[in-house]
Order: C-alpha cells, then structure tokens, then sequence
C-alpha cells in the first residue's frame, strides 16, 4: 500500500480506533495488589476480541502473573516479522480529589483525552491495532502482537512469558510502544532508558517511644536522625553524593529550561538541582528521590521522640550502570553516615537494569522515515529517558537478533501516572500513521527472496 492509501485507510479507522480506546480506558485494569483483578481479566479479553478483528490467531497467557495476550499472523513469503508490545494494565489513580474529571471514563477536553490509561499504555494497544486496520488483508509482514498485563506493577512475570513462548515471539523487529515523543508536533526515538533500584531505609535510636520533655535534649529521635541521613545523599548543589555509581554525560540534545519548568510545573522560585545539561542529569546521571516516610502525621503526633522512622528511596541509575553493585553502594552510604550511632537498615524492594540501545542500521532507518512521513517532513530525535522500563533489557538479552525499536505515543504533558493523565489526539492520529508506514518500511528493508524448493 501506499503511503496515500495508508493516510485515507487510517482517517476512515480512526474514529473506531478512539471509541475502542475509550472502551479499554473505562476498564480499571490495575495489577497491583489490592486491586480487584477480575478487571485485569476483562481487559485482556477485550484486547483479545480486538486481535481477533484484525484476523490474528489469538490465546491469554500467563507465567503466575496477570494475563498477557499474543496474537500472531504468519509473515508472507521472504518478509519479516515484527513484534509489538504495549501493556493493558494501568497505574493506580490516587487521589480522586486531583482528578477534573473520572478517571475511567475517558473526556475529551482541549484536543486530549484524559482518563487514566488514555496514555499509557492503552493507545499504545491501539496504536498497534490501527496500523494493523489500515493494512486489512495487505498486512506486508508477520506480526506478532504482544500485550503484557502486569508492566506496571513491575513486569515480574514477563521473563517467565518471553521464556515459555520463545519460539512464537522470536522476530526480526520489535516495536516497543512505551515511551514518548520529544513534544508536540516532533517524534522521537527512545534510545537509552536509565536503571532503577527502589529501597527502604529505616533508622531506629529507641526501642520504644518517650516523653519528648523529660527526655528531649540528650536523646536523639528517629525521624531526625533519619532526616540527618537523608540530607547526606546530594552535594550542595544536589547532585548524588554516593560514591560508586555511574555518572555520564554527551546527551545529543538539550533540554530548554523555560520549556523543562512548565512541563515539570515547577514552583516559582524553586532551582533546579544538580549540574551538567538538563538532559544529562535526565538521561546520564543518576537521581536519587525520597518517595516516602513512615512516621506520625502531624494531626496525630503526641508529644513524644518517635523511636524510629523510615523512608523509601528510588535511585535511578545511568545507562551502563549495575542495579546489583548500585544498590550495595547505596546501603554501604546509609550505613556510613549513620548519625549518633543511629541503627540503619536497608531492605530491597525492587531494582531494574537500565539500557542503552544501538539505533544505527536498515530498520532504524526505516523507523525513522516513517516517522518523518507522519509528521510532515519533520526529522525525529534520538531521545533518553530518565525512567526505567527494566524489560527492554531482558528482551535485549533473548532477542538478541532482533532491531528494538522504543516508541510511544505520550508528549511532555501527558501526565502518565499521575492526576490528569492524557493523550494529544492529534499525535495519536500521527503516532498511528508512523506505525503504518514503519511495518511498510520494514517490510521493504526485511525482504529476502523466497527460497526455491
């Protein structure tokens, strides 16, 4: 098909690819413990029913895990083919009172679709569906369709999946809609993510709580012994102060500071930290936030030094970094600066391996004409990001062949996992066309003659 024929096909799908976004979004899909995972359920047999359409030979699987679904369409003679992967499962909300509108039922406000999901990763799903719509029975390539159901509750069961379906995931391609563009109206690659390891550390200075007066003064408190420790993980000017992990820098683009605090929605006033470019502290150099404290609400705090308090930490690591030796370097520093002879300990939660992707040859360059195409002559960028998807590493490392290609369909105010999350429906349309045009493009540069039998 041409890419004329592939413009007028996606306009006519385009408006039932929407209305069965706005299906999948009012689905609550949240794999996290606690939630009611008969919705998790519901969502993979509607991107079942969703594969079936579109003529693909279609089956839940699942590796103790939540289900994902694999969908499969044998290649034609000497074409490649290509997996694409997104997630149906979503965040948690949070706090209902920050959202302007329902969460799961999806309103279209300014030219974006809010609702949770819309973002990430469910038009990732309908991404891959409509540029499978626009093709029909012409599909140039073999496609294997792969929605996994538990991305972000961790992906602890995917290395099982990839495992035990092997051979009917093995590709030539992988098409990994999961990230985002670098703004509106300009398409990106993805091509490093940074590492994570997430933490608790808990500080104790008495084994049981005690009169703030009668022992104040001489008696140190466990939420100030924790705050003193916490204060030692960034320099002055905020960069990470752990000795061991891996710090770089040579991001290929910067990162405009007027642009960066509106997106962010920083507060007046308020410096950014660290040195080096913007992208560099984002893409290149570790990040090390505090996520959270166990200690009395303020409403509810008695007159009492509290005996111990802890916090969750989440260190981001740059690309070429190891979670495992990270990790040590970080609980070697908590115990180190351990103040008045404070008791630390540090317990795991999770951690992830960063990556760092080789974006050169025939498939990356067929991505990015299809992208060039979709959004009118306009060049896509070679993007870091400075959050994790551990998974593409383990598909690195059983599809070791295969061209990985990271795209997405979020922009810089698309509020993935937060209050408000949204999707530009214009870049959609866009995000949509591109993938067409990559499966064409692949197919072309994938190419090779039949053997004669």
């Amino acid at each position: 098909m041409s890419e004329s024929d592939l413009r007028a096909a996606l306009e006519r799908e385009l408006p039932g690819v929407r209305a069965d976004l706005e299906r999948l979004v009012r689905i609550p899909s949240i794999a996290f413990d606690g939630f009611d995972h008969t919705h998790v359920e519901r969502s993979a047999t509607a991107v079942a029913e969703l594969m079936r359409d579109c003529g693909l030979e279609v089956r839940l699987a699942r590796s103790g895990g939540q289900p994902a679904v694999i969908g499969t369409k044998a290649a034609p003679p000497g074409a490649p083919t290509v997996l694409l992967y997104a997630h149906h499962d979503v965040q948690p909300v949070g706090d209902r009172s920050l959202w302007e509108s329902d969460p799961f039922e999806p309103v279209e406000r300014d030219g974006r679709l809010y609702g949770r999901g819309a973002a990430d990763d469910k038009a990732g799903i309908m991404a891959h569906i409509a540029a499978l719509r626009a093709f029909g029975d012409s599909l140039p390539v073999g496609v294997v369709l792969f929605i996994e159901g538990e991305e972000e509750y961790g992906s602890d069961s995917l290395a099982g999946l990839l495992a035990e379906n092997r051979d009917e995931l093995t590709s030539d391609v992988i098409v990994i809609a999961d990230s985002t563009n670098w703004d509106i109206g300009v398409p990106a690659l993805t091509t490093s993510l940074r590492g994570v390891v997430n933490c608790f550390v808990e500080v104790r200075t008495l084994d049981h709580a005690v009169h703030s007066g009668m022992y104040g003064g001489p008696v140190p408190d466990g939420l100030t012994a924790l705050s003193r420790l916490l204060a030692t993980l960034h320099d002055e000017a905020g960069n990470v102060a752990v000795d061991g992990l891996v710090s770089r820098g040579g991001a290929a683009v910067d990162y405009p500071e007027d642009r960066f605090r509106a997106e962010a929605g920083l507060a007046e006033g308020v410096q950014l930290i660290g040195t080096d470019r913007i992208t560099d502290r984002l893409w290149t150099k570790p990040a090390l936030a505090v996520l959270g404290i166990d200690a009395p609400a303020t409403g509810e705090a008695p007159n009492a030094l509290v005996p111990a308090a802890k916090a969750k930490l989440s260190l981001r690591l740059a690309p070429a970094d190891d979670p495992k030796r990270a990790y040590a370097a970080l609980r070697a520093h908590l115990s180190k600066h351990a103040p008045w002879g404070a008791q630390v300990s540090v317990t795991l939660e999770h951690d992830g391996d960063p990556c760092r992707i080789d974006a050169s040859g025939p498939m990356f360059d067929a991505a990015r004409s299809a992208f060039r195409a979709a959004w009118d002559g306009t060049d896509p960028v070679d993007i870091g990001v400075g959050g994790s998807i551990p998974f593409i590493a383990t598909f690195q490392e059983m599809f070791p062949r295969a061209a990985i290609l990271v795209t997405g369909v979020e922009d810089p105010y698309a509020r993935a996992h937060g209050p408000n999350e949204s999707l530009h429906l214009g870049e959609f349309a866009r995000v949509c066309l591109a993938e067409a045009l990559l499966l064409r493009n692949v197919a072309t540069a994938g190419r090779t003659e039949p053997q004669q039998g």
